[in-house]
């Protein structure tokens, strides 16, 4: 193969995979499997969903060989570009690969190796493509088939496909002693796109909570040809070891230690990763390192559920005072139900009101008795949406009016102060509100039949992994003496250019 490798799905989200990134992405997949590769006899069919020309596919053997030159490996893909895929199979043909194993087609629509499982796959699916073109056969498939067909856990919005490339490469995990195992390169997007109950998070949810996220490597930016946005490989199984059950390791090699600038720029691609960079990052990994360990500035390592919230819907009461005035009465003509109504009633409904004076009332029950008494002196039959408009012109919000109460005396929630909580897990929400919303706003309650769809419990469950939240170092902003030195010598520089320009 060439040094670099084209891999995609998708021709509008076409790119080439750097050779350095996939020989990461391979010695991670590989790098504790010593034992189950090591022997005659040994099988071992990989798979790549968007396979491009067949680079991943074919480093993974370089390096199965490596290790283990008896071992068999048995390459499958898929690819949709027709140029990528007949450079791929005839690839294939030529390495003494069956190239009927490289198949011609739309992965998400078209799987054509249903009902295979592999060993492992790796991909580098498109960044950013929308699927809105091919959404009918992968939404009737979620629907209809649901967990026992690919895209159970849920769909992704249209504008990004990433989460299918993935849902389809767990849907091939083979359910024996082996397992399988995936490494796929993705773009920040499927970390935290998508709040809880969007098809994103519930998607996170769906593989947290199966205990198949063994680790996410952030690589550094500019490492590609066509973008300089920042990547992540996902490792996943379905047969992690003991020490893993439960956790997932986060690795931040976006740092400077795991990059070198290259002597000349190829398009965006800027930096590579190094052989000892790379070996780095494989140790990490291998070793299951925290920041115990002397790698807290690069890896730490999280229980599954450390990624979970509860999002609860915290109400506030609503307060209103009443009092018809003359800017309180202009509203009205605004209030479609009351714009219907022809001129004579609108007139007669104006005057009823005018008897009221320009009291000012903090209590809607109040209001309305005396509202519904100035009314019935008009004769006019006042349906109901009318009268709400009537309240909704002539209120204003006030903290020191009563609380506005339903008809079985409990408060009425004002939308506009309405916000939501993320509350951790493993956290009681009745304590966080108590910790972090009561001190502040007393009057505060939680609406408990905002419940999760799955789970039914108070609050809806989302998941997200914010690499920024858990590596993000503080750097403190430089002395004002420093700043302040600094822009009267730019004054004084432009200070003197202002006199050569004037001379």
């Amino acid at each position: 193969m060439g040094a670099d490798v084209r891999h995609s799905n998708e021709t509008a989200g076409e790119h080439f995979t750097p050779r350095e990134v996939i020989r990461l992405i391979v010695e991670l997949l590989i790098a504790n499997d010593d034992e189950k590769l090591t022997g005659r006899g040994i099988i071992r069919q990989v798979y790549d969903p968007a396979c491009g020309t067949g680079g991943m596919l074919a480093l993974t053997e370089e390096a199965l060989k490596d290790f283990n030159d008896a071992i068999r490996v048995e390459l499958y893909g898929q690819e949709l570009n027709g140029e990528s895929f007949g450079i791929c199979k005839s690839d294939m043909l030529v390495t003494g690969h069956n190239p009927e194993q490289i198949a011609f087609g739309n992965t998400l629509t078209q799987d054509a190796h249903a009902g295979k499982r592999f060993h492992y796959m790796l991909s580098n699916p498109p960044y950013g493509v929308d699927w809105k073109k091919y959404q009918d056969p992968i939404k009737s498939e979620a629907e209809n088939l649901g967990m026992e067909g690919r895209f159970g856990a849920g769909t992704p919005r249209i504008s990004d496909g990433q989460l299918l490339f993935l849902q389809h490469m767990i849907s091939k995990m083979r359910d024996d002693e082996i397992g399988s195992r995936i490494g796929i390169v993705m773009n920040g997007s499927p970390l935290f796109t998508g709040g809880a109950g969007s098809g994103e998070s519930e998607i996170r949810r769906w593989m947290l909570e199966n205990d198949w996220v063994e680790a996410i490597i952030a690589l550094p930016t500019d490492l590609f040809y066509n973008t300089g946005i920042q990547t992540y490989v996902w490792l996943l199984t379905n047969r992690k070891p003991a020490t893993r059950h439960g956790k997932v390791q986060l690795i931040d090699a976006s740092g400077e230690r795991f990059w070198k600038s290259m002597r000349k720029s190829l398009g965006s691609k800027r930096r590579e990763i190094t052989e000892e960079a790379r070996a780095e990052i494989v140790r990490i990994y291998a070793g299951f390192l925290n920041g115990e360990s002397g790698e807290g500035e690069v890896s730490r390592i999280f229980d599954t559920a450390d990624f979970g919230y509860r999002e609860i819907r915290v109400e506030r009461p609503l307060k209103l005072n009443f009092q018809v005035s003359a800017e309180r009465l202009a509203r009205l003509a605004n209030q479609k139900p009351y714009a219907r109504q022809d001129e004579t009633n609108q007139m007669a409904i104006e005057a009823a009101l005018l008897t009221i004076g320009d009291q000012l009332f903090t209590n809607r029950a109040a209001f309305e008795e005396t509202l519904t008494k100035a009314l019935k002196t008009t004769g006019l039959k006042i349906g109901a949406p009318v009268k709400k408009a009537i309240l909704a012109a002539l209120s204003e919000r006030d903290d020191e009016a009563d609380v506005c109460t339903d008809k079985n005396g409990n408060p009425e929630p004002d939308t506009d102060l309405r916000d939501h909580e993320l509350v951790p897990l493993a956290e009681d929400w009745r304590d966080y509100m108590k910790r972090e919303v009561l001190p502040f706003v007393p009057d505060a309650w939680v609406d408990e039949s905002h419940k999760d769809a799955r789970d039914k419990q108070v609050g809806r469950v989302g998941y997200e992994i914010n690499f920024n939240r858990y590596f993000y170092h503080y750097v403190p902003p430089r002395p004002l003496d420093e700043i302040d030195a600094e822009l009267k010598a730019l004054e004084a520089e432009i200070a003197g250019l202002l006199k050569e320009v004037a001379a």
